[in-house]
């Protein structure tokens, strides 16, 4: 059976000053579609998903769209009104469905619950940009949208923040279109790839399943265009030979065999133009120091604000080793870096680091970079040169080589985009020797193809490397060993994510003599009293999401009983008994909440069934 196309585009085209990005392009979306879109900055990828949003219009070409389709749009970058509450960004993304206040009041709650907000009164302006990307991400998901289009959601959020919306998506839409760099997060939530590439002749390549099944059919058909370019390369050269000899194009023959040529001749232009693919050569320089130890931490210790951010660490770095932090947003990793660095003193114990040690830091914030100057003087403070491995290069070769063009280097910083200055930081680092490597977020804003040069140099640097990042793929990758903060002062060693990913489900599960499962409608009960109720215990059996699931299950029901209990009242007050519409919006909210309190019980009973289970085969 043909499966239903929801949201299409034909042969469209778009052009930005004299440069396009894509033309003559066409795709479509399916009921059901789980799809993820990568390419090369400047490749059009955000500009494609304006478009198939209605934000944006083609220069040619057309949109199409199955009658009364919701399409949700996530951008890039969310904004919101700084003094708005949470609960008031929700409630303003229904206010176009025409509800009746007490269901809206019950889709709100819902919304609050799937985001997991610790309080809806919050204001926005009090948000970190992780959970302001959650915002954003539930603000989408209220119209219940049939496509749901996002550009970069990983972005900002950290690992746990990642692995919700992994579930959200599995969960919550139907049909959705993600632009992501984050590898693994592709490779956990998507069905089908599609790359945005001006080196295809269609200037889209598709692939179905993972992203690693992608790559696998992308390299083939990149083999297969450099085989199918060179045959056209060795027809242009016989070509071009034969037509050296002068022939005499007086025949019919020999007319058509000189048009044939030229044609042959402009298609291998277009081959070789298309295959022309520029990367930026990331090489970080080690300073080549032989000590075995470059930095030793003994029983370190810090506290910001009266909160411990590590406690009695010790950390040895020596050259080879790369060192990967794991941990929630605020839970002290930059902190550590800084500690490392030498750009923070600890509260206690020691670090001692080598005699002339080099540290080159890459900061999350981008904070050394002048917004002000431009590319020029911020690649080269003075004259039109570099220094790079002992070696003069030309200011234009060295800005060729992160991917500028000669005509941006006169403008101003904060003219580049996100992706640039983050390859302009990166270029700035390499004029310098390094020992140690210090990277925060190195990985923000950067395409695909650059991770991949960014992850082969990283692996190649022979110093010592700290790397935070919330991109997995990368941090599995390139990461000798992995050191998790959990916020308190506590730190746990791993050998990579892996055994991180196993450890979280391992705590997941219950120890011994642990207390059994609770009803949370007796827990309603008892919080009529004073007392706080206790924390919910964890289960054993229980996946790590399942766990994270299980922990806030019992809110999400005395929530969703509150509005239910809410919407009971409205359909009993007197004043409406006699306006029939608004009686019916009022039931219709009803049978909403009671459904959404009737879903959120079976699945707390399929956790506990599920629990019990593997309890039960332990045992046998």
């Amino acid at each position: 059976m043909t499966p239903t196309i929801l949201l299409s585009c034909e042969s469209i085209s778009k052009t930005y000053g004299v440069k396009p990005l894509f033309e003559d392009l066409s795709l479509a979306l399916f009921d059901g579609d789980h799809v993820g879109l990568v390419g090369p900055n400047g490749s059009g990828k955000s500009t494609l998903l304006k478009i198939l949003a209605g934000l944006e219009d083609p220069d040619h070409g057309t949109r199409s769209m199955r009658r009364q389709l919701r399409v949700g749009y996530v951008p890039q970058d969310p904004t919101f009104a700084e003094s708005q509450t949470v609960e008031a960004v929700v409630a303003q993304a229904l206010e176009a469905e025409g509800l009746d206040p007490h269901e809206q009041a019950g889709r709100v709650a819902k919304a609050l619950s799937i985001g997991s907000f610790p309080a809806a009164d919050q204001s926005v302006a009090t948000l970190s940009g992780g959970w302001k990307k959650r915002l954003a991400i539930v603000r989408a998901l209220m119209s219940e949208p049939d496509v749901l289009l996002m550009d970069e959601p990983t972005n900002h959020l950290d690992v746990e923040g990642i692995l919700w919306l992994e579930d959200l998506l599995q969960a919550q839409a139907r049909a959705f279109l993600v632009v992501s760099h984050d590898r693994r997060f592709l490779e956990s939530v998507v069905s089908r790839m599609l790359e945005l590439n001006r080196c295809y002749s269609e200037g889209v390549f598709e692939a179905k399943g993972r992203y690693s099944d992608f790559l696998e059919q992308r390299d083939a058909q990149l083999l297969a265009q450099a085989d199918a370019q060179a045959s056209l390369a060795n027809r242009v050269r016989r070509e071009v030979e034969w037509l050296r000899r002068g022939p005499k194009a007086r025949t019919t023959k020999a007319k058509a065999r000189v048009e044939s040529a030229g044609q042959l001749i402009d298609e291998l232009d277009r081959a070789q133009a298309r295959s022309a693919q520029a990367q930026a050569g990331i090489d970080f320089v080690s300073s080549g120091r032989k000590s075995k130890q470059l930095v030793v931490a003994h029983r370190l210790g810090k506290s910001l604000g009266g909160r411990p951010i590590v406690k009695d660490l010790d950390l040895l770095l020596g050259p080879g080793q790369r060192l990967g932090l794991l941990g929630p947003n605020g839970s002290g990793k930059t902190t550590l870096l800084r500690l490392l660095a030498g750009t923070l003193e600890p509260d206690e114990g020691a670090i001692v680091r080598a005699e002339g040690l080099r540290v080159v830091s890459f900061e999350q914030h981008r904070d050394s970079l002048d917004q002000t100057a431009t590319l020029r003087r911020t690649l080269a403070p003075s004259g039109d040169a570099v220094v790079y491995r002992d070696r003069s290069v030309h200011l234009v070769s060295w800005a060729k080589r992160f991917l500028f063009r000669p005509e941006q280097l006169d403008l101003p910083v904060s003219r580049l985009s996100g992706g640039e200055q983050a390859r302009l930081l990166i270029a700035r680092l390499m004029l310098r020797p390094a020992d140690l490597l210090i990277l925060d977020e190195p990985t923000n804003d950067l395409d695909i193809p650059t991770l991949d040069v960014l992850e082969e140099s990283l692996l190649e640097f022979p110093g010592a490397l700290v790397l935070v990042t919330h991109d997995r793929w990368l941090l599995d990758r390139v990461s000798t060993h992995l050191l998790a903060l959990d916020g308190t002062g506590r730190a746990e060693w791993f050998a990579d994510y892996a055994q991180w990913e196993a450890a979280q489900a391992r705590k997941a599960g219950a120890g011994p003599g642990s207390e059994p499962p609770r009803n949370p409608r007796n827990t309603r009960e008892s919080q009529a009293g004073t007392e706080t109720a206790p924390p919910a215990p964890k289960r054993k059996g229980l996946s790590y999401r399942e766990q994270q699931e299980w922990s806030k299950m019992e809110q999400a029901i005395l929530r969703a009983e509150e509005a239910l209990d809410a919407c009971r009242s409205a359909v009993e007050d007197p004043a409406v008994a006699s306006d029939a519409a608004a009686l019916h919006a009022r039931c219709a909210a009803l049978d909403e909440a009671r459904a959404t309190v009737e879903r959120l019980y079976a699945r707390w009973a399929e956790l506990e069934d599920k629990r019990g289970q593997s309890v039960g085969s332990t045992r046998a």
